[in-house]
């Protein structure tokens, strides 16, 4: 019985990581932090991954031309 007592407070994965970001107010500045910077670069790359595989062997370059050769009237 002491035994289940002492494995439910100690509790689980998540809870010990919660408790060691919670526990002082920099370690939470910190991680909130990195985790927007992490999480930015993530979206971005994922983004422009996204945008190349959607638009494979057209570039800014060819429109250019397109338009101004139809313009140039």
């Amino acid at each position: 019985m002491d035994s289940a007592t002492r494995r439910r407070s100690q509790g689980g994965l998540f809870e010990g990581l919660y408790r060691v970001i919670m526990r002082r107010n920099s370690v939470y500045v910190t991680f909130v932090i990195a985790g927007a910077f992490l999480g930015e670069r993530a979206v971005d790359y994922g983004v422009h991954r996204l945008w190349e595989y959607n638009n494979v062997g057209v570039s800014f370059s060819n429109f250019n031309i397109i338009f101004v050769v139809y313009f140039k009237a």
